[in-house]
């Protein structure tokens, strides 16, 4: 049975004295403290269709540790697999019970389990602590905005259409292994191969083209071999094979579809595709286009953050699509009163909130001094009381950029190596309240 915590902790678990080792036991100090919250990752393990009985797992506090550990210190599962068995730091923070050395597997399995709004609920709860200690009483607020990649390659086309040959072909594989030989298909990988590196270094559209129709006549022929597999599994004598099976399959053709389409409509047709509708990804289909200016194309979700003037995250929301930065700033000035009971006083924003409307609604709301780092044709006068508290205000707005910074490279927040949007959320949470906690450690007075 999964225990929620370690029953009895070991007397020779003793922290570092390095500067990481007495960070690491401050955090371990806030977390024992909070108990309360071990109970919701212990739900989240308790997953439909797994049993309460037989081997005792990991602890559900150990779970939670580990997870911080993982994002803390920016560790793949097998490097955290490692210095759980390596570091006496390490297995202290996480509170593992004696002579168990957890398996990558098993660090995978458990601490992807978590949910996104444990975390956010985690994170919620770690900024009440930081407004008792006096450290973070929300009353300056600044927002930006920022993309976190998803995992996969640079889509395209040929790209798109190659990867779900690759992936049908599989599944035709694992079926005719299932029928026992008997199923009459041709692997056609090798030619799609072909024709996608054709249609890479072809110059010419009236070329390119032709390599096109090929391709999209191989993938729609892949595609009819799977539909006429699908029936004739109903004969083998593994349900649970057969189920798997077919819900891989149920996932990835409408997928393929789509990519069929757009990939006409694009080339074939030359009709311009809405960037909401296209996909550019078969394994990560959430991943959305992001275009910030006029800069790179980033490929995964856009963040809008919010911070205080301790620089501890204060929210964060995963936005769907690619809205403008205008359109999002009343709802996190909202969310932002919810939580905090009453506006900031001062306020700081990137220069693409800027309008007269959010001006005015920040105003409205009980803002005294609202700045944003370009004026967009607004008096300074009509933001904030001075030019003074103006210039301070563009200062204190600048300092969200070193947390932002700080996220991506020190805390995995530049590309998420989670799969699936639910996981995305979930990495993208967990390295903000790790970051968090790490920060309210060196802050919180002793």
């Amino acid at each position: 049975m999964r225990q929620e915590r370690t029953v009895q902790a070991s007397i020779f678990d003793l922290f570092a004295g390095h500067e990481i080792g007495r960070e690491l036991k401050s955090m371990s100090q806030w977390l024992d403290d909070h108990y309360a919250l071990v109970r919701l990752v212990a739900a989240d393990l308790r997953r439909h269709g797994i049993k309460e009985t037989g081997r005792q797992g990991l602890p559900a506090e150990s779970v939670l540790r580990c997870g911080l550990l993982k994002q803390h210190r920016q560790l793949s599962y097998e490097e955290l697999a490692f210095h759980l068995e390596d570091s006496a730091s390490f297995r202290a923070f996480a509170r593992l019970p004696l002579s168990l050395t957890p398996k990558k597997s098993v660090l995978h399995q458990t601490i992807s389990a978590i949910r996104a709004e444990t975390w956010e609920t985690i994170n919620r709860t770690l900024l009440e602590s930081a407004r008792e200690e006096k450290i973070e009483p929300g009353r300056m607020m600044r927002l930006d905005s920022t993309v976190t990649e998803a995992l996969m390659h640079e889509p395209s086309d040929s790209s798109l259409l190659w990867d779900g040959v690759r992936v049908m072909v599989r599944l035709l594989k694992e079926a005719d292994t299932l029928i026992g030989g008997s199923l009459v298909w041709r692997d056609h990988h090798r030619a799609a191969k072909k024709r996608a590196h054709a249609i890479k270094f072809t110059r010419g559209r009236p070329k390119r083209v032709q390599h096109y129709r090929d391709l999209i006549h191989i993938t729609r022929a892949t595609l009819a071999y799977l539909d006429q597999a699908a029936p004739q599994l109903w004969q083998v004598p593994d349900p649970k094979r057969v189920a798997l099976w077919q819900a891989e399959f149920g996932h990835y053709r409408p997928l393929i579809e789509r990519i069929i389409w757009q990939t006409e409509r694009r080339v074939l047709c030359d009709e311009a595709v809405p960037a909401g509708e296209k996909i550019v990804s078969l394994f990560e289909p959430h991943a959305d286009i992001i275009v910030k200016g006029s800069r790179d194309v980033s490929y995964g979700h856009k963040l809008n953050l919010t911070t205080g003037r301790s620089g501890l995250i204060l929210d964060l929301v995963i936005e769907a699509g690619n809205p403008a930065d205008s359109e999002r700033f009343v709802p996190m000035l909202e969310r932002h009163i919810d939580f905090y009971g009453e506006a900031p006083r001062q306020a700081a924003t990137d220069g693409g909130y800027a309008s007269r409307n959010n001006l005015s609604q920040a105003k409205a709301r009980g803002v005294r001094d609202m700045a944003f780092h370009k004026k967009a044709g607004l008096r300074i006068e009509d933001m904030v009381k001075s030019r003074w508290v103006y210039r301070k205000l563009r200062n204190f707005r600048a300092g969200i950029e070193a947390g932002i910074s700080c996220l991506k490279r020190a805390y995995g927040l530049t590309r998420c190596t989670w799969r699936g949007l639910d996981h995305f959320r979930a990495y993208v949470w967990s390295s903000v309240v790790a970051f968090n906690l790490a920060l309210f450690a060196r802050l919180k007075p002793t």
